[in-house]
C-alpha cells in the first residue's frame, strides 16, 4: 500500500518573496532557462516567462498555491534546483544558495539538508534566530573536521557568523589550553617560551632528540606567537569596523587554530 503524500501547508508571501528573490538572484541564482525547466518539472505554471525572474517566480509561485492551497510543488521546485548532482564543481555556490534559503525557510520551520532535502525544525519569528539556524560558518567548519576547542571556546559567536569575535576567542582559547596542560599562569610570548622550551619543556610535540626535532618545537611556539600577535592582539584593540575579516579569512584562520590545538592534544 503506497504512503499518502504528505502535503506542506501555504508558505507566507513573504517567505515565498524570499525564496524568489533568492533563487532569482543575479550572480548566483538560477538562469531564465533553468527557471523554465524546473517550473516544467514541478508542474507549475510559468505565468510570465517575459518579466524579472525572482517576480516571474514569485508569480508562478503564489498563482500555483492559491489555486492548490498547498506548498508542495514549491518545495518540489526547490529540490530540484538544489539537488546536489548539479552543483559538483559548484559546492561554494550550493552552500551559497542553501544558506540563503534556510534563513527564509526557518520561518515555516523548515531547513535545506546537504543532500538537498528538507527536514523539520522549530518555527523561527526574528532574524537573528533565522541566522543562527543557518549557521554557515560552522558548517564548513565541521566539514573540515576542525578541533572541538574551536567549537567550544565560539558557540555564540560562531552561531551568528561572527568572524571577528570567532578569530578573538579560538585564538584566546590556545592560551587557556596551554595553562591548563601546564599549570602555568603566564600569557603571551612567555607562556609560550616556558610551556615549549627546548631544554625544560612543559610539553613536548616529539621527542626532541635532535636538532631537527628542536627546530620543529621552536617552529611550533613562533607559530603560536605569530597567531597571538597578528590576530589575538589585533582584535583586542582595534575596532571590528576597522579590522576586517571576511569569511575565507575566517575559516584559514581557524584552522591554523584548529591545527595547533592537534598539536597541544598529541604532546606530551
Amino acid at each position: 500500500m503506497n504512503k499518502p503524500k504528505k502535503i506542506f501547508d501555504p508558505l507566507s508571501g513573504s517567505v515565498i518573496e524570499g525564496i524568489s528573490r533568492t533563487l532569482g538572484e543575479t550572480n548566483n541564482g538560477l538562469t531564465g532557462d533553468e527557471i523554465s525547466k524546473f517550473l516544467h518539472e514541478s508542474n507549475i505554471t510559468d505565468t510570465e516567462p517575459g518579466i524579472t525572474k525572482w517576480k516571474r517566480l514569485f508569480n508562478a509561485f503564489v498563482n500555483h498555491q492559491n489555486k492548490y492551497r498547498n506548498s508542495n510543488n514549491i518545495l518540489s521546485f526547490i529540490n530540484k534546483s538544489m539537488s546536489p548532482a548539479r552543483f559538483i564543481g559548484k559546492y561554494e555556490k550550493f552552500e551559497h544558495l542553501r544558506f540563503e534559503l534556510n534563513k527564509i525557510l526557518s520561518f515555516s520551520g523548515l531547513q535545506l539538508k546537504e543532500n538537498g532535502k528538507f527536514t523539520l525544525t522549530e518555527i523561527t519569528t526574528t532574524i537573528s534566530e533565522a541566522e543562527q539556524k543557518a549557521n554557515r560558518l560552522k558548517s564548513k567548519l565541521e566539514l573540515r573536521n576542525t578541533h572541538e576547542k574551536i567549537f567550544e571556546y565560539c558557540k555564540a559567536e560562531l552561531l551568528t557568523d561572527n568572524y571577528f569575535h570567532s578569530v578573538f576567542e579560538a585564538v584566546k582559547s590556545i592560551a587557556d589550553t596551554i595553562r591548563q596542560k601546564t599549570g602555568l599562569s603566564q600569557d603571551g610570548g612567555e607562556l609560550i617560551d616556558l610551556a615549549f622550551s627546548t631544554k625544560n619543556p612543559l610539553l613536548k610535540i616529539n621527542k626532541l632528540s635532535n636538532e631537527t626535532e628542536e627546530s620543529e618545537q621552536k617552529g611550533f611556539a613562533n607559530l603560536i606567537k605569530g597567531v597571538f600577535g597578528m590576530f589575538r592582539n589585533t582584535t583586542a584593540h582595534t575596532p571590528k569596523i576597522i579590522w576586517s575579516i571576511n569569511e575565507s579569512d575566517a575559516l584559514d584562520i581557524l584552522s591554523t587554530i584548529s591545527l595547533i590545538h592537534r598539536r597541544i592534544e598529541q604532546a606530551e
